[in-house]
This record gives structure tokens, C-alpha cells and sequence, in this order.
């Protein structure tokens, strides 16, 4: 990722005949993702906007998946987070947060609750492991089309970001891990 990133933006831009002058603010993915990924990703964002004096917006993977659906009932946005575990944010018919993200162990009475109320439609790359150990039932719902976060998304959630000045401030932006980073001492 580190070597070749900014490599692909400077390819992008020139392909598409922007320079960085003509950037207004830069949209990064925040996560929660791959600890790398989402590091390597911020810091050349926070570069950029730095460097030009323009604004930081930072999306939700969890959000951008959710984005453009259209369902009558509970959204929920999951990634897989390995063993047991997903990442989730639980989204209400208007996709407003109903339950903040965090990561949770997934065992059969997972997202229950809410399909005692309504529908319950689940996305995101955690899904399938959702399905295999939740004992659901016929208000669930899954949309294996949406496994990860959309480059098209992002950029509708950035430019509405944009209109109402939802910035992040560069010095304190950090990425979602939403668990304990760990490292390996050697």
C-alpha cells in the first residue's frame, strides 16, 4: 500500500486532468478496516490537506455500505473482524445511527431484538458469518451484492459532507479500529 499510493493518486489525478490545486478537500475511509490499510491511507490524506490547506472528511465504511440502499426496515452494516467477530453499526429505516459501531462476538441471538420489530437486512463482508451462526429468522434478510465499501458511495457521502462543512480536524483525525491495535514485540 505505503509504496505505491501515492503513485495510483498522482496516476488518477493525471488521468483525469486534476491537479492538486483544483482539490477542494480530500475524502479518506476511516474504517474500521485492515490497521494498515486505514493508517497508510490517513496519513496521505492528512498529507495532502496539510500540505494544500484544504479540509479532511473522513467516511464510515460501515456507512458507505449502507449508503445507497433502499430497504423498509433495520440495516445493519457488518465486516468481518476475524474468529467470531464483526464489526457493526445498526442503521434505522432514514439511515440514521440507531446503535453506534463497535465489534461485537456474533452468537445465535445476535440482532434479534430488532427483528422483533421490523425487517432486518444484513450487508457487508461479515454477513456470511452472521448468517451462519445467528438463529434467524424469516424478518431476515441479506444482500450478499454488498460485501465491502464503494469509491461511488464514499464520494456521495464526502460531497454531502462537504455542503455542511463536516470536517475533521487533521491533527486529531484518527482511524476507527474500534479494537485494541496490537503489535507483535520482537
Amino acid at each position: 500500500h505505503s509504496q505505491k499510493l501515492h503513485s495510483f493518486i498522482s496516476e488518477l489525478m493525471e488521468k483525469n486532468n486534476i491537479s492538486f490545486k483544483d482539490l477542494d478537500a480530500v475524502a479518506v475511509g476511516i474504517g474500521p478496516g485492515s490497521y494498515t490499510g486505514l493508517r497508510i491511507g490517513l496519513s496521505a490524506a492528512k498529507g495532502i490537506c496539510y500540505a494544500l490547506d484544504i479540509p479532511l472528511i473522513s467516511v464510515s465504511s460501515l456507512e458507505n455500505m449502507v449508503s445507497n440502499i433502499e430497504f423498509d426496515g433495520i440495516i445493519i452494516s457488518t465486516i468481518d473482524a476475524r474468529r467470531d467477530e464483526v464489526y457493526s453499526c445498526v442503521f434505522g429505516k432514514d439511515k440514521r445511527v440507531l446503535r453506534e459501531e463497535l465489534p461485537e462476538i456474533i452468537n445465535s441471538n445476535s440482532y434479534i431484538d430488532y427483528s422483533n420489530t421490523d425487517k432486518v437486512l444484513i450487508v457487508g463482508n461479515g454477513q456470511q458469518k452472521c448468517k451462519e451462526i445467528i438463529d434467524f429468522n424469516k424478518k431476515f434478510n441479506w444482500n450478499m451484492d454488498i460485501q465491502k465499501p464503494s469509491a461511488s458511495n464514499m464520494g456521495n457521502i464526502a460531497y454531502k459532507k462537504f455542503e455542511l462543512n463536516d470536517f475533521e480536524d487533521i491533527a486529531y483525525c484518527e482511524p476507527k479500529y474500534l479494537k485494541e491495535f496490537k503489535t507483535n514485540n520482537v
